[in-house]
């Protein structure tokens, strides 16, 4: 999990750093690529210390209070993953559709908005939920059937009638997975529409291999998330489902933008050539 957790941040940090100090990678797409980093790396971080810490001290605890503060960041966080994803479907739709209006529509005033909107749906669309799961009551047993805290886990431990925190839950995860995936798929048809009326091979080629990197991170967000949200609960191989959704794969994710992505391993190369430069002085 140590090894899991220094390779996740070191990788978003990269991504990060990367974007923030090559002029050339300072784009819309770029930057809603660092901002989705950031915020997987806060997402793991709410996370995997605790969990570390409970590893290896062994008392596997945590606060009330604590328990509903990561419970609120983690759903935050996580609606606010599937959303960009949505926001970087749009912007690839856009690039690919209007490449002529694109920098006149996609300006710094709009990119900024579409870079805070994810958050800001996020904290509206886990506030309802998780207020009414804080009003339960709870009053024994105290012991979370999961690794972190999460919706389902603590109201089934609730002494109170979970019903409607459990139906806000739900109806909560339509709207933070399910939507921006549909909207998600929606932009990506139109984008392979207008693909395929391209006659030039090489230049269908040079259109999808903008959406690649993005296309594979969000099957894997997307795939897992539904799994572990909206998929009808019960099983024993819940953990397992969200262990997947939780640590790989906002660690294969740095990986698929450095590896598939020409721009990035560009960036790479000449930041590593400067370098090299730089040390024969």
């Amino acid at each position: 999990m140590l090894l899991i957790y220094i390779t996740c941040v070191s990788g978003d940090l990269s991504v990060i750093f990367l974007v923030r100090t090559e002029p050339s990678l300072h784009t819309p797409m770029y930057i809603f690529i660092s901002t989705l980093a950031a915020t997987e790396m806060m997402f793991v971080t709410s996370i995997i210390p605790n969990l570390l810490a409970n590893l290896i001290a062994g008392k596997n605890r945590i606060s009330f209070i604590g328990c509903f503060t990561q419970l609120f960041v983690t759903a935050t966080l996580g609606t606010a993953q599937c959303y960009f994803l949505a926001v970087m479907a749009f912007d690839r739709n856009l690039a690919i559709s209007n490449p002529l209006h694109y920098s006149s529509i996609m300006t710094q005033t709009l990119c900024v908005q579409l870079a805070i909107l994810p958050w800001i749906v996020g904290i509206i669309y886990v506030s309802i939920p998780f207020i009414f799961t804080a009003m339960l009551d709870f009053c024994g047993p105290n012991e979370v059937n999961h690794f972190f805290c999460d919706f389902a886990p603590l109201q089934s431990l609730a002494c109170s009638d979970p019903f409607i925190a459990q139906v806000l839950a739900s109806s909560g995860a339509l709207f933070a997975v399910v939507l921006p995936f549909i909207i998600t798929v929606g932009f990506y048809i139109h984008i392979i529409i207008i693909i395929a009326k391209i006659n030039s091979a090489e230049s269908k080629q040079k259109a999808f291999s903008t959406c690649s990197s993005h296309l594979t991170v969000a099957g894997l967000d997307y795939l897992t998330s539904i799994t572990v949200y909206v998929v009808p609960k019960g099983s024993r191989y819940d953990r397992y489902l969200a262990l997947i959704f939780t640590f790989i794969t906002p660690l294969l994710n740095p990986f698929i933008y450095t590896f598939r992505n020409k721009d990035v391993k560009r960036a790479l190369f000449k930041s590593r050539r400067l370098k090299l430069w730089q040390g024969s002085f």
